[in-house]
């Protein structure tokens, strides 16, 4: 017994010091138990070193820390092994030379109860993968050839599914890897099951239909069959896992299309639901659905958080859900059972036809709302050009603009949170044994509206411009409208590009980005081809309406515009457009609420306290008392977790998405960023990036 304890506490201590998994661990609790750098020496910190990612592409990846090593991705997309307390690379493992797709926002690392074995998985090209962790050796006998196909296995042609691989990593447990899905956002999309493999062997162990079969629980909250047609309902986002019960917590996205649902009509279980499975055998223990029947693109990305709290008198294990809405739910980790009550209440009826919406939606009555929920012209940023201010001002008013739920229709409608706002992934982060939460939001209204949708009612037709349609749906939609009119200045019409813009150029802006557009460096040769196809040739581009489903046979629509977005490439809403905010979820209650970062452009002219635009950044606590997090305007900062004042920063040479990685090496605590984003979304701002991950530590003891 005195062994056992002894091998326990060792292996506490382990974990401990170090960053085994995408936010710290399976619980994504993006918490580090150490110390050494506190609040009071936190000013204190230098560089330690820095590694180049070695190429001009974007990263965000959060890296994987174990017996010293740290694992990251750079030098184009390959998986990179340095020594954690210098950054000196060790080895580089290049994936398959075709591969476009990685899992760059994390990797998952795995090690057998002797340690002899130790595997990181990563997916890339829709392949999961499993690379040797001592020597960076692909490993040839995991799956067939040393890869397993996530296309197969889903009930659907391998053929017709465009996307299926998520970039956020999975989740290991036990001998299991167990991984959601990122499905197209249109019609025909994959389905969005949860699956697990072996990770010795590859094989696949469990599956959760997240749009049930026949037979199973909630089949009757969708129309009949619609689990051979309807995709989405997956799990593009982050889960999180309480090991020692064996639970998996999956925060599912909505089913597609994503802003029109008469092809699907019911409350449609289990699409933006908090799903509770039993993480052996993918059974499901509970679940909550947190939009019925959605038509708002309203999914949760942000891992599920554990946590105990103080609740009446009771100390209770607990699970909290940060979403796009602003909204918190928080729940007993065991029963699903809400810890305050949540509230059915009337939202607006569709107008469209064959719509149904659901007449209800849930609201948590506790905790208040992180984000702000409704955009009206007294919201209106004082920042605005005029002409801006005037275009907003007749958009907003002639808009329907009912609140949360407005449901969008051929009219244009106002979404406050957009479906681009709120929080995101590696969003939040907790305190878990003193029951506080913090979490990075971003307040950036959506315009929608809904146009109809040429279709073709004879079969499938697997041509270069319907699969350029699919990517276009995905990547462009939102912005550039289903007519490809776009909303200028800041997102120009497409309809005519082909007689403005050379192949070359179009190819550029989308592998690099331009203005306000991101980049997609990710989109392989065949779907770049696929894409210029399209847009060259855009009016033979058709897509098949599902058979069998009800409304299937009407008019299809699709939504054009999206986020709202000024001509300088800023949010029309008033500040702050990003903020941080710190939950007492003992109470249910604020502590704090600050904005987080700054606009460059606008801090140069002394504009500060803006909040940084368009972040997906992820904070990391730590029990010094410390947030550490970056932003996009290219600092990183130490914030008091108990007021959220700025107690130490420094300017990188780059922009920073996702979340640093904090463990400590030799009795030397580090933080570790990814600085390799774009500085900004405003036009003729983008530039090379000058990636790097960078630690910072307190000085070496002489």
């Amino acid at each position: 017994m005195v062994m056992r304890l002894a091998l326990l506490l060792v292996s506490l201590t382990a974990c401990a010091q170090s960053w085994p998994d995408y936010g710290g661990g399976p619980d994504a609790a993006q918490y580090s138990p150490l110390t050494q750098i506190n609040r009071a020496n936190v000013h204190k910190l230098t560089r330690a070193w820095t590694f180049p990612t070695g190429d001009n592409s974007k990263y965000f990846f959060n890296p994987v820390m174990v017996d010293g090593t740290l694992f990251v991705l750079a030098k184009n997309n390959s998986i990179v092994a340095l020594h954690a307390a210098t950054g000196q690379e060790k080895w580089t493992f290049h994936p398959p030379a075709d591969t476009k797709i990685i899992t760059n926002r994390g990797i998952n690392y795995w090690e057998s109860k002797d340690r002899k074995e130790r595997r990181l998985l990563f997916c890339s090209n829709h392949q999961l993968r499993a690379v040797d962790a001592l020597t960076g050796k692909a490993i040839a006998n995991f799956g067939v050839n040393g890869s397993v196909d996530l296309k197969d296995g889903l009930d659907r042609d391998p053929k017709t599914i465009a996307l299926v691989q998520s970039t956020t990593p999975g989740r290991v447990f036990e001998d299991l890897i167990i991984l959601g899905s990122a499905t197209n956002q249109g019609y025909g999309s994959a389905p969005g099951d949860i699956r697990a493999y072996n990770v010795r062997t590859g094989k696949l162990v469990w599956t959760f239909h997240t749009v049930p079969r026949p037979g199973e629980f909630g089949y009757d909250t969708w129309p009949k069959d619609a689990w051979k047609t309807v995709g989405g309902a997956n799990v593009w986002g982050e889960m999180s896992l309480d090991v020692p019960r064996g639970i998996l917590y999956a925060p599912t996205a909505s089913a597609k299309y994503n802003f029109y649902g008469a092809d699907r009509a019911g409350a449609n279980l289990f699409s933006d639901s908090l799903l509770a499975l039993d993480a052996r055998t993918g059974k499901r223990i509970w679940h909550f659905q947190m939009v019925h029947h959605d038509i708002w693109d309203y999914d949760d990305a942000t891992a599920p958080k554990l946590i105990t709290v103080n609740h009446e008198g009771n100390r209770i294990d607990a699970v909290a859900q940060v979403t796009k809405q602003g909204f918190i739910w928080v729940f007993n980790r065991v029963t699903g059972a809400p810890l305050w009550p949540i509230e059915e209440r009337p939202v607006p009826k569709s107008d469209m036809p064959n719509e149904r919406t659901w007449p209800t939606q849930p609201f948590p009555t506790k905790p208040p709302p992180f984000s702000r929920q409704k955009f009206t012209v007294d919201d209106l940023s004082p920042y605005l050009s005029p002409a801006d201010r005037a275009k907003f001002r007749d958009d907003i008013l002639s808009a329907r603009n009912e609140g949360l739920f407005t449901p969008p229709g051929t009219r244009n409608t106002i979404q406050m949170p957009g479906n681009n706002g709120g929080a995101n992934w590696s969003g939040a982060a907790v305190e878990p044994g003193r029951g506080l939460l913090y979490v990075v939001s971003k307040d950036l209204p959506a315009m929608l509206k809904l146009e109809p949708e040429g279709t073709a009612k004879s079969g499938f037709n697997d041509s270069a411009e319907q699969r350029g349609q699919a990517l276009y749906q995905v990547h462009c939609l939102n912005c550039h409208r289903a007519d490809r009119r776009g909303n200028p200045p800041a997102m120009p019409s497409l309809d005519d590009i082909a007689l403005r813009m050379s192949r070359e150029k179009i190819v550029n802006a989308i592998r690099q980005g331009v203005g306000p557009m991101p980049g997609y460096p990710k989109l392989t040769n065949e779907e770049m081809d696929n894409m210029m196809a399209y847009l060259y040739n855009p009016a033979r581009a058709r897509a098949t309406v599902p058979a069998g489903t009800n409304g299937a046979d009407a008019e299809r629509y699709l939504s054009g515009f999206g986020f709202m977005i000024a001509s300088d490439g800023l949010s029309p809403i008033k500040p702050p457009w990003s903020s941080l905010t710190a939950y007492d979820l003992n109470q249910g209650t604020i502590k704090w609420q600050i904005p987080l970062g700054d606009v460059p452009h606008l801090a140069a002219k002394g504009i500060k306290n803006t909040g940084s635009h368009y972040p997906k950044v992820g904070p990391v606590v730590t029990a010094g008392g410390i947030i550490f997090t970056g932003t996009r305007d290219r600092q990183v900062r130490a914030l008091d977790v108990e007021t959220g004042k700025t107690l130490w920063e420094v300017e990188v040479d780059a922009a920073l998405e996702g979340m640093p990685a904090v463990y400590e090496v030799n009795g030397r605590q580090f933080i570790v960023f990814c600085a390799a984003a774009q500085v900004g979304l405003t036009p003729g701002t983008q530039t090379k990036i000058n990636g790097a991950y960078v630690a910072f530590a307190l000085p070496a003891e002489k």
